[in-house]
C-alpha cells in the first residue's frame, strides 16, 4: 500500500531556493585565487607557492585548533583555507614562512573566532592577518623582491626559511613598488607593466589584467555584489581623475591609480567579502566610495604609498551604521 501525495502542502518560509552556499561560494573565491597564485608563482618564483601555503596552513590550524570539537567542523567550509591564501597573496615574496604562518593564525584568531565565527566577524579576517604582520614587522612586510618572470622559477630566497624570532640572511636585490616609485621618486610606471605584472609588490597584486578578468568572472558567477568593486574603483577613478586635471605634474594619472597597488586585488577579493561590508544596495554604493576615496587620500596626502588594507578595514568598522541606516522601510511603516 502506497501514500498519496498530499493536495495542499503547508509549510513555512522560504519558499525559493538557490544554490549559493557558503561552501560553494569559497570554493570559487579559492579557484579565482589559486589562478592569481599560478601568476604569482610565474613572476616571483616557487617561493610564492611557499608562502601562500604557510599562511593557509596558520589560518586552517587555528580554525582547528579551537573547533575541532564541533560538528559539523568549520574547516568544511573552506573559509578559514580561503582567508589564508588571501592573506598569503597579499604579503611580499620574500617573507618568512614563520611569518606568514602567524599571519594566517592570527586572521583567524582575532579576526574571525574572537568574534564568534563565520558571519560574527566585524573585519575582513584576512586584513586582520596582514594588518598584524604590519604592526609586528613593518620592515619585512614592505621589503620587495624583483620580480624573476618565469627566469628562474626554482630559485627560493634564503628569508623563507629564517628560524623564528631570527632573520634570514638577503639574497637578492630589493626592488620598489610602482607605488613607492611614484610617491617617493616621481616616477610613474607604464600601464602596459602594470597589466602585464612584471613589477615589484605583493605576490597576488601586480597582474592588473588577470584581476580584471577574474573579477568579470565572479561578478557573472553572482558571487558578489557587483556594487561594491564599481563603487570603490569609479571612486578612485573620479577623484585621482580630478586631482591628475587640476595639477598632472603632481598627481598620477587615474589609469596609474587604478591598476597599481593592492587597489584591484582588494576591490575583487576583500571589499566584496559578504560578513564585513554592508547588505543593502545603497549601503554597498556608500561602503564602496568610502574605500575608494580613503585610498586616494593615504596614497597622495599620507606617509604610505599604499593604503587598501587601512581603508577597508576603516569602512569594515562603520559597516554596521550603514547597515543599519540603508535599510528598506517596511511596507506600511
Amino acid at each position: 500500500m502506497t501514500k498519496q501525495a498530499p493536495e495542499l502542502v503547508i509549510s513555512t518560509a522560504p519558499f525559493v531556493r538557490e544554490g549559493v552556499t557558503t561552501p560553494r561560494i569559497m570554493r570559487e573565491v579559492l579557484l579565482a585565487a589559486l589562478l592569481v597564485l599560478v601568476m604569482a608563482c610565474w613572476n616571483f618564483g616557487l617561493g610564492a607557492l611557499l608562502v601562500v601555503l604557510a599562511a593557509a596552513a596558520g589560518a586552517a590550524g587555528c580554525e582547528w585548533l579551537f573547533t575541532r570539537n564541533q560538528s559539523p567542523n568549520p574547516l568544511l567550509d573552506y573559509s578559514a583555507v580561503t582567508t589564508g591564501v588571501l592573506l598569503g597573496l597579499t604579503l611580499p615574496p620574500a617573507m618568512p614562512l614563520w611569518m606568514a604562518f602567524l599571519g594566517g593564525a592570527a586572521g583567524i584568531g582575532l579576526g574571525k573566532l574572537i568574534w564568534g565565527g563565520l558571519g560574527q566577524n566585524l573585519f575582513n579576517p584576512a586584513l586582520v592577518g596582514r594588518a598584524f604582520l604590519q604592526a609586528a614587522f613593518p620592515t619585512v612586510i614592505t621589503t620587495w623582491s624583483k620580480p624573476v618572470a618565469g627566469g628562474d622559477l626554482f630559485a627560493l630566497p634564503t628569508s623563507l626559511f629564517a628560524a623564528p624570532l631570527m632573520h634570514g640572511a638577503p639574497d637578492g636585490l630589493s626592488a620598489a613598488t610602482p607605488l613607492g616609485l611614484a610617491k617617493f621618486e616621481g616616477q610613474v610606471t607604464g600601464l602596459g607593466s602594470l597589466m602585464i605584472g612584471d613589477t615589484s609588490g605583493s605576490l597576488g597584486e601586480t597582474s592588473a589584467a588577470l584581476l580584471i578578468a577574474i573579477g568579470l568572472w565572479l561578478a557573472a558567477r553572482r558571487i558578489f555584489d557587483w556594487r561594491l568593486p564599481v563603487a570603490t574603483l569609479a571612486s578612485v577613478g573620479i577623484l585621482s581623475g580630478l586631482l591628475y586635471l587640476l595639477n598632472s605634474s603632481s598627481y598620477p594619472p587615474p589609469s596609474f591609480m587604478l591598476c597599481s597597488g593592492g587597489l584591484l586585488f582588494g576591490a575583487i577579493f576583500m571589499v566584496t567579502d559578504p560578513v564585513s561590508t554592508p547588505t543593502t544596495p545603497r549601503g554597498a554604493w556608500i561602503f564602496g566610495a568610502g574605500v575608494g576615496a580613503l585610498v586616494v587620500l593615504i596614497r597622495l596626502f599620507g606617509g604610505l604609498p599604499e593604503g587598501v588594507m587601512y581603508a577597508i578595514l576603516l569602512m569594515n568598522a562603520v559597516t554596521p551604521h550603514i547597515n543599519r541606516h540603508t535599510q528598506r522601510r517596511p511596507f506600511g511603516a
